[in-house]
C-alpha cells in the first residue's frame, strides 16, 4: 500500500512538473498567448453557432415533418372512417376482417416509413369483442395512456417518441391519434407512427458539414493569428535579444531592418537610440577616465608641494613657544590643516585606484578578533576625549577569515571614528559574529543617530547628513565611502541603520572564504532593544553603569566575556597601556 501510494504521488509530482512546464512556456511567449487566445474565442464562438444553427435547423426540419405528418395522418383517417361508413359489416368475422384490411392499407400509404394502430378508445364496451390491430405489434407499446385520454376528448393529437432501431439505437419518431367510429364495436382510436430517421439523418449530415467548415475555419483562423503574430513578434522578440546583448556592454548591436512598414520603423527607431545611448556612454565613460586621471595626476602632483609645505610647517610647528599667541595659534592650526590635507590626499588617491580598478586584495587567513583589537586599540584616545565608552563583545571561538587586514582595519577605524564623533559621550558597542559562512562586526552608537533617508546615502562621497556639523577629528567625507568599496572587494557588504535620537548601527560582513556568496549575517542589523515604530518616542540614553563589566571611567574600553581568551586578554593588555585607569576597574 505503501508502495502505491508513493508512486501515485510521484506520477502527481511529474503531472505538476509538466503543467508548471506548460504554464512558464505560455506565460514566455506572447505568440502562444495570443494564438491560444485567438483559438479559445473562436472555438466557444464557433460552438455556440453551432449549436445555435443545428437547433434551427432540427426545429426547422421537425415542424415541416410534423405539418407534413399531421396533414396526411388526418386524410388518412379521414379514408379509413369513410370506409368504415360505407362498409355493410354485422358479424365478428366481418369486422374482424374490415380493421385488418383498413390497417394493412392505411401502413402502406402515405409519405414515407409509418405504421398503423388500430386500439379500442378508454372506456368502450361492446357486445362483440374483435380486439386491437396493428401493423407491427411490438410497437404497440409506445401508445402511452396520456395520448390515449387526450385523443378521447376529441381532435387529431400528436406525441413525438423514440422508435427502438435494429441496431438497439432510438430513432425519433411522431406518435398521431385521431378517434374513428366502427360499424358493430363502437369507438376506436386510430394511431399513425412515423419515423423521422430521414430527418434525423439530413441533420446529422448539415451538422457534419458545419464542424467540417468550423475546423476549416478555425485551422485558417489559427493559421492567420501564427502569421500576423509572427510579423508583429518577431521585431519585437529581435528587439528584446538586441537590447540584452547592449545591457551586457555589447554596444555595437542593432536590429535588422526590412521594409518600410511600421516594424521598420520600430528597427531603424531602436536602432537610431541605441546608437544614440552609445555614443552618450562612450563621452561618459571618456569624462570618466579624464575625471579619474585628472584626480589622480592632481594628487600626485600635489604630493610635492605638499611635502614642502609640510616641512617648512613642522619648522613653524617647533618653533611655535617662541611666537605670539596669535602666530603660535596660527601654525597649530596650519599643522592640523596640513593633516587633514594629507589625510584627504590619500583618500582620493585610494577612491581613483577603487574606480581604475587597480586596487588588489591582499588576503591572508587572520582572526578578525585581532583585527578588531586593532582598530578598537587606536581609537581609545578618541573616545576618551569626547567622553564615550567602549564596550567590545568578542565571540569564545576564533573568527578566522581570508581578508586584507590593512583595509578591514582601515574600515573598523572609520566606522569607530564614526560612531564616537556622534555618539554625544554615550556607549559605543562592538560586536564580533561568525557562522559557517560569514563573520560579521557591527559598531553601534546611541547617540544622534539618522534617518532611513540618510541611512540610504551616508556611504556617499563627500556626503554629510548634517552639513552644518563640524569635523572635529579631520574628517574627509570619503571614509566611509572607501569603506563600502573595502567591503565590496572582499566580497562582502557593509550595510547602516539609524533612527533619530535612537542611534546608529553599522555592519560589516565578510566571508570566511573567497568565492563564498554571502547570503546573510551572523550578527542583526537592527538592534534588538530598537524600537519597530519610527515614530515611538527615543529611549533614555543607556547609562554606562549599567552596562556589565564597564570601567568606572570615560575613554576605556569595557571587555564582556570571558577575559582568558587569548584576544581578549590582549585587547585587556593594549588599553592597560593606552589609558589611564581608575582604581581596578576592567
Amino acid at each position: 500500500m505503501r508502495g502505491v501510494s508513493r508512486s501515485g504521488r510521484l506520477r502527481r509530482l511529474r503531472v505538476g512538473r509538466r503543467v508548471h512546464a506548460v504554464a512558464r512556456w505560455w506565460r514566455s511567449s506572447l505568440q502562444v498567448r495570443v494564438l491560444t487566445s485567438t483559438l479559445a474565442i473562436g472555438l466557444v464562438a464557433l460552438a455556440l453557432l453551432g449549436v445555435y444553427v443545428g437547433e434551427r435547423i432540427g426545429n426547422g426540419l421537425f415542424e415541416a415533418r410534423l405539418q407534413q405528418v399531421l396533414a396526411e395522418s388526418a386524410r388518412s383517417t379521414q379514408q379509413a372512417q369513410d370506409l368504415f361508413t360505407s362498409s355493410t359489416a354485422s358479424t365478428r368475422p366481418d369486422v374482424q376482417q374490415l380493421l385488418s384490411d383498413v390497417t394493412t392499407t392505411q401502413s402502406g400509404g402515405g409519405s414515407g416509413e409509418r405504421d398503423v394502430f388500430l386500439l379500442r378508445a378508454p372506456g368502450q364496451r361492446a357486445a362483440v369483442e374483435v380486439g386491437a390491430f396493428a401493423s407491427n405489434p411490438d410497437l404497440v407499446d409506445l401508445v402511452g395512456r396520456e395520448l390515449k385520454e387526450a385523443t378521447a376528448g376529441g381532435g387529431q393529437q400528436w406525441q413525438s417518441v423514440a422508435i427502438p432501431g435494429e441496431d438497439g439505437r432510438d430513432v425519433p419518431g411522431v406518435l398521431v391519434a385521431q378517434d374513428v367510429t366502427v360499424p358493430v364495436v363502437g369507438r376506436y382510436q386510430m394511431f399513425f407512427l412515423y419515423s423521422l430517421q430521414p430527418e434525423q439523418e439530413q441533420l446529422d449530415f448539415l451538422l457534419g458539414t458545419l464542424a467540417l467548415a468550423a475546423a476549416a475555419l478555425v485551422v485558417l483562423l489559427g493559421s492567420m493569428t501564427w502569421l500576423v503574430t509572427r510579423r508583429t513578434v518577431h521585431p519585437v522578440r529581435a528587439a528584446a535579444q538586441v537590447a540584452e546583448r547592449l545591457a551586457d556592454g555589447h554596444l555595437s548591436e542593432r536590429m535588422p531592418v526590412r521594409g518600410t512598414d511600421e516594424m521598420a520603423r520600430l528597427a531603424r527607431s531602436f536602432n537610431e537610440m541605441a546608437a544614440g545611448l552609445q555614443d552618450q556612454i562612450r563621452r561618459m565613460e571618456e569624462l570618466s577616465t579624464l575625471q579619474r586621471r585628472f584626480v589622480s595626476d592632481v594628487s600626485h602632483e600635489l604630493r610635492t608641494p605638499l611635502t614642502t609645505i609640510r616641512m617648512a610647517g613642522e619648522v613653524i610647528h617647533a618653533s611655535r613657544d617662541d611666537f605670539d599667541p596669535a602666530a603660535k595659534r596660527s601654525a597649530e592650526l596650519l599643522q592640523t590643516q596640513l593633516d587633514r590635507f594629507e589625510d584627504l590626499l590619500a583618500d582620493l588617491l585610494e577612491i581613483s585606484r577603487f574606480d581604475a580598478g587597480a586596487a588588489v586584495l591582499d588576503a591572508e587567513r587572520r582572526d578578525v578578533r585581532d583585527v578588531v583589537v586593532q582598530a578598537v586599540e587606536h581609537a581609545v584616545a578618541l573616545a576618551q576625549r569626547r567622553g564615550s565608552w567602549l564596550s567590545v563583545r568578542l565571540p569564545e571561538k576564533p573568527a578566522d577569515a581570508d581578508l586584507d587586514p590593512r583595509r578591514v582595519e582601515r574600515v573598523l577605524r572609520n566606522l569607530l571614528v564614526n560612531a564616537v564623533e556622534h555618539a554625544d559621550g554615550s556607549v559605543v558597542e562592538v560586536t564580533v559574529g561568525a557562522d559557517a559562512r560569514a563573520v560579521a562586526v557591527t559598531v553601534r552608537d546611541h547617540g544622534v543617530g539618522m534617518t532611513p533617508q540618510e541611512a540610504a546615502h551616508v556611504f556617499d562621497r563627500f556626503w554629510r547628513a548634517d552639513p552644518a556639523r563640524a569635523r572635529t577629528t579631520g574628517g574627509t567625507g570619503l571614509g566611509l565611502a572607501i569603506s563600502l568599496e573595502d567591503a565590496h572587494l572582499h566580497g562582502g557588504q557593509l550595510e547602516a541603520w539609524g533612527r533619530p535620537g535612537r542611534g546608529a548601527c553599522f555592519r560589516l560582513t565578510l566571508p570566511r572564504r573567497a568565492g563564498i556568496r554571502l547570503e546573510g549575517s551572523p550578527l542583526p542589523l537592527v538592534p534588538e532593544e530598537a524600537p519597530e515604530r519610527a515614530d515611538a518616542p527615543p529611549r533614555p540614553r543607556t547609562d554606562p553603569a549599567a552596562l556589565p563589566e564597564l570601567p568606572a571611567m570615560t575613554g576605556e574600553i569595557a571587555v564582556v566575556g570571558d577575559l582568558r581568551d587569548p584576544a581578549r586578554a590582549e585587547l585587556q593588555d593594549r588599553v592597560g597601556h593606552a589609558a589611564p585607569r581608575r582604581g581596578g576597574a576592567t
